[in-house]
């Protein structure tokens, strides 16, 4: 599901309306807001800030400037992105740095949220920055999860610092001995959760705190759990003064209250997203591009960094070539599938299009597993066969048909996909380099 899809159609069918109509009344734009509101609280938005938007959004759209202008509902549209942009946050919110290293970030947050895992996605995402950073367990009392901070680790390539079960102040006072030793510049505490909140866990937290004056506290929240998160984040923040959020499951089927929420009720920024279960599938937060993303105008600049993040400049450079020389093959063709694949999947890609939010798009218009059957049937042929297709003749489609576990049609339907993307090739390659920057 796209990100927000159902309250995003509801809000594009409310500016459908005022648009057909052309000229506004006033009586019409309170109608509008009645439904925005309802909109609003149907998404899990927390009440006073679904009424504090409404109240800001109707102020200004009932403004003589806007009534009398030649498209007022084009300007309600646009006073609805801004005060969600304002909602949000107004801009991206970095991540502080200490003036004298280690810069050290205290992960906290319930059980289930993905913080350990979010940890992982950090320090890759610190690594990519070209920092050092250094995970520690302080986690303690969760069965396993020193070792699932050490295999995140390892998939990040990241050291993870461990004493086993003892005092996690002790354990993360040590951790910065060692990282201040050993030359790393960041250290990222894994500190334990509980399935709700307990005395005893936000003792331990604010003992932590006080021990190692964090740079950072970033608070882990479950976007999925609507205004249980919101009320997660009051709790932690009174008690530890957050110093930001990050929302985790944003790929998932949520409504999008904590997202519109959080900022409001705790007056602390949303640094990240976790749009996925990758490691990679960590974004800086931007609230302009999330409102965009909402109303279903897209999300140009975050769909041009993942192309960035996915594609390296070595192979920008042989595919403008195989174009140029006309030798793309299905060699070629599998690996720019693997390159969607690197990018979030089509599925992810969709909500980022202009006007492809505003669409209906159904699940199964968008078939994920077309491209492992794809992939499949590629894989399942020579490497002859992959260099030139055209000698695929009725025997070997149907080896390949029956390598790969898919059928003729399936097969015939892949060429056919295959020589349309030759042929575009074709009409690009005169003279014109492909849409990346480095």
């Amino acid at each position: 599901m796209a990100l927000f899809s159902s309250l995003g159609e509801k809000l594009n069918h409310v500016f459908s309306k005022l648009t057909k109509k052309g000229k506004l009344t006033e009586l019409e734009i309170k109608q509008a807001m009645r439904e925005i509101r309802i909109a609003l609280l149907e998404a899990d938005v927390n009440l006073q800030v679904a009424k504090d938007f409404i109240a800001r959004v109707s102020e200004k759209a009932v403004g003589q400037e806007i009534l009398k202008s030649l498209s007022p509902a084009q300007q309600v549209v646009s006073i609805v992105r801004d005060e969600l942009v304002e909602l949000m946050g107004s801009t991206n919110s970095k991540l502080e740095v200490a003036s004298k290293p280690p810069t050290v970030i205290m992960m906290c947050g319930l059980q289930g949220a993905g913080k350990t895992t979010l940890c992982g996605k950090l320090a890759l995402y610190l690594k990519k920055q070209n920092k050092k950073p250094l995970l520690c367990a302080c986690d303690i009392y969760r069965p396993a999860a020193i070792k699932q901070l050490q295999v995140v680790g390892s998939q990040a390539g990241v050291e993870v610092f461990e004493m086993g079960q003892v005092s996690a102040v002790k354990i993360a006072k040590s951790a910065i001995e060692h990282a201040t030793k050993f030359g790393y510049d960041t250290v990222i505490i894994d500190t334990a959760g509980r399935l709700q909140i307990d005395e005893d866990l936000m003792k331990e937290l604010e003992e932590v705190k006080s021990a190692v004056s964090p740079n950072e506290i970033l608070l882990t929240v479950d976007s999925m759990t609507g205004q249980v998160a919101v009320g997660v984040a009051e709790e932690f923040n009174r008690r530890l003064d957050v110093t930001g959020v990050v929302l985790t499951k944003l790929d998932g089927d949520t409504r999008g209250g904590a997202c519109l929420s959080i900022k409001a009720v705790t007056g602390k920024p949303i640094k990240f997203s976790s749009v996925g279960e990758k490691l990679t599938d960590l974004e800086l937060f931007y609230p302009d591009r999330m409102a965009s993303r909402i109303l279903g105008m897209g999300d140009v600049l975050s769909l041009i960094e993942k192309a960035q993040n996915a594609v390296t400049e070595d192979q920008a450079k042989k595919l403008e070539k195989k174009m140029r020389d006309n030798s793309f093959d299905l060699e070629d063709y599998l690996e720019q599938i693997d390159m969607l694949k690197n990018m979030g999947g089509a599925q992810s890609l969709v909500a980022m299009l202009p006007g492809m939010g505003k669409m209906k798009i159904k699940e199964e218009d968008i078939d994920e597993k077309a491209i492992y059957r794809t992939k499949a049937i590629i894989q399942s042929m020579t490497k002859k066969e992959r260099k030139d297709p055209s000698i695929l003749n009725y025997s070997r489609k149907n080896r390949i048909a029956k390598g790969s576990g898919t059928s003729l049609q399936e097969i015939n339907r892949l060429l056919k996909q295959f020589d349309q993307t030759k042929q575009l090739m074709k009409q690009m390659k005169n003279g014109r380099k492909l849409p990346f920057k480095f």
